[in-house]
């Protein structure tokens, strides 16, 4: 190997590392308590490390929210996948995108909350922001109903499913009615 592959292994390593405790920092504490300053105590890095990594807390944040996209579309995926039928399958995603709202409070933030500098809804939307819209469109296709665009359809549907996961996470919801609403959004939305 030579010094520059591990010089470019060693920086790819640090990132990881990076973005790794700034989710582990901002699940426990909130983002607020996300600071370089914390950031370089907790990885045992100098600030000017951190820097030479990431302009500041946005990017971090950014980097979290591409990280959680990848793993809200691959948990999308597969719980779609096991189910059997269009209404199992919007069910399905419907319970798979809200438990990983509850799971990861700080990461739904970082995707959907913060702003982390990413485009969204645009030709330069990174890809794994455009994956995670993908995985939704994936399942809801087949249920748009005629004459209904798929994509504008996932839209409604997904921003349900995010009002549903932010006002019950905020209190404004009473989170035991949380299987009745996800049941009346797969039968009058998607209507399957």
């Amino acid at each position: 190997m030579s010094v520059k592959e591990r010089k470019e292994r060693e920086r790819a390593s640090r990132e990881r590392l990076i973005v790794a405790t700034a989710r582990e920092l901002a699940e426990q504490q909130g983002w607020d308590a996300v600071t370089t300053r914390q950031l370089a105590e907790r990885i045992e890095y100098s600030q000017p490390v951190l820097y030479s990594h990431f302009r500041g807390k946005r990017e971090i944040i950014g980097a979290v929210a591409l990280e959680g996209a990848a793993e809200l579309a691959a948990a999308v995926r597969a719980a779609t996948a096991a189910a059997a039928g269009p209404r199992e399958r919007v069910y399905a995603l419907a319970r798979a995108y809200l438990d990983f709202a509850t799971r990861n409070p700080a990461v739904y933030d970082a995707i959907f909350q913060l702003d982390g500098g990413l485009p969204y809804a645009q030709e330069d939307t990174p890809e794994p922001l455009k994956d995670a819209f993908a995985a939704l469109l994936e399942c809801l296709d087949e249920v748009a109903g005629d004459g209904v665009a798929p994509g504008l359809f996932t839209e409604v549907f997904w921003a349900s499913l995010h009002g549903v996961a932010t006002l019950t996470r905020s209190g404004r919801l009473p989170p035991e009615d949380t299987e009745p609403r996800v049941e009346l959004l797969v039968d009058r939305l998607a209507m399957v």
